[in-house]
C-alpha cells in the first residue's frame, strides 16, 4: 500500500523537475488572483489508479487546491466520465496539472493492463503477478496500480526474497557442487522467514530444486508441453510460476496448464497511458 510519505517524496521531486524556478507561463499571463475549477475526464474506459497522487501533486503545488475524487483505486469507468474535480488558484492548478496526469494515465494504463489480464485467465485458479521491470524510482506506484487492476505483486526489491536466476545457479554450482547440495548449503544461512524462489529453464534442473526443499519454482520460457510437464512433476510440492514472453494472446493457455503464478513483465514496462484529460476552466480575478 502507498503511504503519504512516499507519495509525498516521489510527487515533489516531480513538480521540482518540472517547475524548478517556477511556472513562467502561468506567473506573467494568469492574473494572481485569478481562480480555476477542472474535471478529470475519461477519453476512454478503464480501470482507476493514482487517485491519492493526482491529488497530491495539486495539494503540493498549492494548498489552497481542493480535489474531490468521483471514483476509487480499482473502480471500472466508461469513456467520459468525470473521475475528480478540482478548483483553487488558476495559476496552481495550470501548475500542477501536467504532472497529476502524467502520474494517473501512467497508473490508470497499468491497471486496465493489469485488469485485462486477470480476465483472461479468469476461473483457471492462476494469479497474475508483476516483476521488478518497472520505471527506476516510481515502482511503489506502478505496484499498486497493479493491485489496482486486480493483480498480485511479485517481491519489492532485491531485499525481499531469495530468487535464483540462471546466473546465479551457474556461479553457485562453479566449483563442480551439485545443484541441491549446493542450495541447501545457501539457504541454510537465511532466516527462516526468508522465502527462497529458483528459476529453471529445463525440465531436468526441477526434482534437483524440489530435492533441495525450494518453495516456489519459476519455469522460464517453457513450452506450454513443458509447463504441464513440469506442473506435474512438481506436484504441488512447491508453488509453480511461469514466466518469460507472456501476453494477452497467450496467458489464457498458460493458465490452463495448471500454474499457480504467471508473472509479466508487461503490466509494467509495457503499458500505455491511459487518455484521460483535465478539463479547465479559469475566472478572471475580481
Amino acid at each position: 500500500m502507498l503511504s503519504l510519505a512516499h507519495i509525498d517524496r516521489v510527487v515533489a521531486a516531480a513538480l521540482e523537475e518540472d517547475a524548478p524556478w517556477g511556472d513562467l507561463t502561468s506567473e506573467y499571463l494568469i492574473p494572481i488572483d485569478a481562480t480555476a475549477t477542472a474535471d478529470l475526464v475519461a477519453r476512454e474506459a478503464g480501470v482507476f489508479s493514482g487517485g491519492d497522487v493526482f491529488t497530491a501533486a495539486f495539494a503540493l503545488t498549492d494548498p489552497g487546491i481542493e480535489v474531490a475524487l468521483r471514483v476509487a483505486d480499482g473502480e471500472t469507468f466508461a469513456a467520459g466520465a468525470i473521475l475528480a474535480a478540482v478548483a483553487g488558484p488558476a495559476r496552481g492548478v495550470l501548475q500542477a496539472e501536467r504532472i497529476g496526469l502524467n502520474f494517473v494515465q501512467r497508473m490508470s494504463g497499468i491497471a486496465t493492463l493489469t485488469a485485462s489480464y486477470v480476465a483472461a485467465v479468469a476461473g483457471t485458479g492462476a494469479r497474475i503477478a508483476d516483476t521488478r521491470k518497472t520505471t527506476p524510482g516510481l515502482r511503489a506506484f506502478e505496484r499498486a496500480a497493479v493491485i489496482a487492476g486486480g493483480g498480485r505483486n511479485h517481491r519489492f526489491s532485491l531485499s525481499d526474497a531469495v530468487m535464483a536466476k540462471d546466473n546465479h545457479l551457474a556461479v553457485l554450482t562453479a566449483g563442480g557442487t551439485d545443484l541441491t547440495t549446493a542450495l541447501r548449503a545457501a539457504t541454510a544461512r537465511l532466516p527462516h522467514t526468508a522465502h527462497v524462489e529458483v528459476e529453471v529453464d529445463r525440465i531436468d534442473q526441477i526434482e534437483p530444486v524440489l530435492a533441495a526443499g525450494i518453495g516456489t519454482i519459476m519455469l522460464d520460457n517453457f513450452s506450454l508441453e513443458d509447463l504441464r510437464i513440469g506442473v506435474a512433476q512438481i506436484a504441488a510440492r512447491a508453488t509453480v510460476e511461469a514466466s518469460g514472453g507472456v501476453t494477452l494472446e497467450t496467458v489464457r493457455s498458460i493458465a490452463e496448464t495448471g500454474v499457480d503464478v504467471i508473472s509479466v513483465g508487461a503490466l509494467t514496462h509495457s503499458a500505455r497511458a491511459l487518455d484521460l484529460g483535465l478539463d479547465v476552466r479559469v475566472s478572471p480575478g475580481g
